[in-house]
C-alpha cells in the first residue's frame, strides 16, 4: 500500500491527465447537449415528426444500452479505455457529419435521424462504460468523489450553456450548421483525450475467459450487492419514467404550450442551473446529510419536481416559471443522487470488475429508456401529450420506493471497497 503524500490531498486541478480528460469531457458534453436540442427540434419543426416518431427517436438514442450493454462491459475490460473513448468520439463525429450533409442537401428524414441516433447510442455505450471505468485508475480512489463532482459540474455547465447557445444560434443559422458545430466538439474532444499520457496495461489475452462467464460476473456483482441492487432499481425506474415524458416533451413545449425554440433552449438552460448547483455542493451535502441517506432523500424530491411540467398547462401559474422551477429542482436532485451513487459503486467494486459492473448497471438503468420512449410515443398518440406526462410523474414517484424503504435512509456512511485480491469466483 502506498504511503500518504501531497498528491493524496492535492486537487485534481493539478493532475495533467485528468485536466485532459476533463477538457475532452467538457467538449463532448457540449456537443451532446447541442445534438439533444437540435435533432428533436429539427424532427418536429422541419420534418413534421409525429408523437410516435418522436417516441421511436427517443428510444433509438438509448437502444444500444439494452442491446449491447452487457457485453460492452466485458469488451471494455479487455481494451485500453483511452482508445475506446477516442474511437467513440470519432464515430459520433462521423455520423453527425453525415446528418449535416443529408440535411443540407434536402435528403434528411425522420428514419435517417433514427438510424443516426442508433449508431450514436452504440458509440455512447462504449464511451460511458469506458469513461466511468477509467476514472478510478486515472485519479485514484482517494479522488473519486472530487473527480465525479467535477465531471458532473461540467455536464451541468454544458446543460446550461448548450441549450441557450443552441436556441440563440437557431435564430440565425440553419439546423445543419448547428449540427456541424457538434461535429467539431467531438473531434476536439477526441484530440484532448488522445493527449493523456498515462499508459494502460490491458489484461493479457491468455487470462480471458468465455465472454458469457465475464458478463455473468459483472451482473452477479450488481444483483448480489444489496445496496447497489436497490440503487439500480430506483435509477432504472426513474430513467424509464423520464423516457416516457421525454418522448413527448418537445411536442408539448413547442406545440401544446406554443413556446418557440429560443424559449425552449432558454428553459433548458435555466433548468440546468439546478444541476450545476447540485454538482458543486454534492460532496459537502453528502458529508453533512450522510452519503447513505442522501440517496433516498434526493430520490424523494424528483416526483414533485417532474409534476411541475404538466402543471404548466393548467394555467395555475405562467408556464415558463413552472418549467424552470421543475427542471432546476429535478436537475439538482438527480446530480446529487448521481454523485453519491456513482462514487459508491466505483468504490465498492473490485477494480477487475469495474467495466463489467458499470456495463451491467448501464444495461439495467439505461436499457429501460428505449422501452419508456416507445411507451411514451404510444401513450402520446393514443391518449395525448398531457396524460403521458402525468404517467411519467406517477412512475417517477414509484421509482423512489426501493431506496426510501431500505436501510439507506438510516445510514450515514456507505461501505467501502471489499478486500479482494482477485475477481470473485464464478461458482
Amino acid at each position: 500500500m502506498s504511503t500518504p503524500d501531497a498528491t493524496a490531498t492535492r486537487s485534481l486541478i493539478h493532475h495533467p491527465d485528468f485536466r485532459r480528460l476533463w477538457t475532452g469531457d467538457a467538449l463532448g458534453q457540449l456537443g451532446a447537449q447541442l445534438t439533444a436540442l437540435v435533432l428533436p427540434i429539427f424532427a418536429v419543426q422541419q420534418l413534421a415528426a409525429t408523437e410516435w416518431e418522436m417516441g421511436v427517436l427517443n428510444a433509438a438514442e438509448h437502444a444500444a444500452f439494452l442491446v449491447i450493454g452487457l457485453p460492452a462491459g466485458a469488451w471494455v475490460d479487455r481494451m485500453r479505455k483511452r482508445r475506446v473513448l477516442i474511437v467513440a468520439d470519432l464515430v459520433r463525429a462521423a455520423v453527425l457529419a453525415t446528418v449535416v450533409v443529408t440535411a443540407a442537401t434536402g435528403h434528411a428524414t425522420v428514419p435517417l435521424l433514427i438510424v443516426a441516433a442508433l449508431i450514436i447510442s452504440v458509440a455512447t455505450v462504449f464511451f460511458d462504460v469506458s469513461h466511468q471505468s477509467y476514472i478510478p485508475g486515472l485519479v485514484g480512489l482517494d479522488h473519486l468523489v472530487e473527480g465525479n463532482s467535477k465531471l458532473q459540474a461540467t455536464a451541468s455547465v454544458a446543460q446550461v450553456v448548450g441549450p441557450a447557445l443552441g436556441g440563440l444560434l437557431l435564430r440565425v443559422i440553419a439546423a445543419p450548421a448547428l449540427i456541424a458545430v457538434t461535429v467539431v466538439t467531438y473531434l476536439v474532444s477526441a484530440f484532448a483525450v488522445g493527449r493523456i499520457r498515462q499508459q494502460e496495461t490491458p489484461p493479457h489475452p491468455d487470462t480471458r475467459r468465455p465472454l458469457r462467464v465475464e458478463i455473468a460476473e459483472g451482473l452477479r456483482f450488481v444483483v448480489h450487492e444489496p445496496y447497489l441492487r436497490r440503487i439500480v432499481a430506483c435509477t432504472s425506474l426513474a430513467n424509464f419514467a423520464n423516457a416516457v415524458g421525454g418522448a413527448v416533451l418537445v411536442i408539448y413545449v413547442l406545440r401544446t404550450l406554443g413556446l418557440g425554440t429560443a424559449a425552449y433552449g432558454a428553459i433548458l438552460s435555466a433548468s440546468a442551473i439546478g444541476g450545476l448547483v447540485g454538482a458543486v455542493v454534492a460532496g459537502r451535502l453528502a458529508q453533512w446529510v450522510g452519503e447513505g441517506r442522501i440517496i433516498p432523500l434526493s430520490a424523494l424530491v424528483t416526483a414533485p419536481a417532474v409534476a411541475l411540467t404538466p402543471l404548466a398547462a393548467t394555467g395555475v401559474a405562467p408556464a415558463w416559471p413552472l418549467l424552470v422551477a421543475g427542471g432546476a429542482t429535478f436537475g439538482f436532485a438527480v446530480i446529487v443522487y448521481n454523485v453519491a451513487q456513482v462514487s459508491f459503486r466505483q468504490r465498492v467494486c473490485p477494480p477487475p470488475l469495474l467495466g463489467r459492473m458499470n456495463a451491467s448497471v448501464r444495461f439495467i438503468v439505461w436499457g429501460s429508456m428505449p422501452i419508456g420512449g416507445l411507451l411514451g410515443g404510444w401513450l402520446g398518440t393514443s391518449f395525448g401529450v398531457l396524460p403521458t406526462l402525468w404517467v411519467s410523474v406517477g412512475i417517477t414517484a414509484l421509482a423512489a420506493l426501493p431506496v426510501v424503504f431500505s436501510p439507506l435512509l438510516r445510514m450515514r456512511d456507505l461501505p467501502g471497497a471489499p478486500v479482494v485480491d482477485e475477481v470473485p469466483p464464478t461458482a
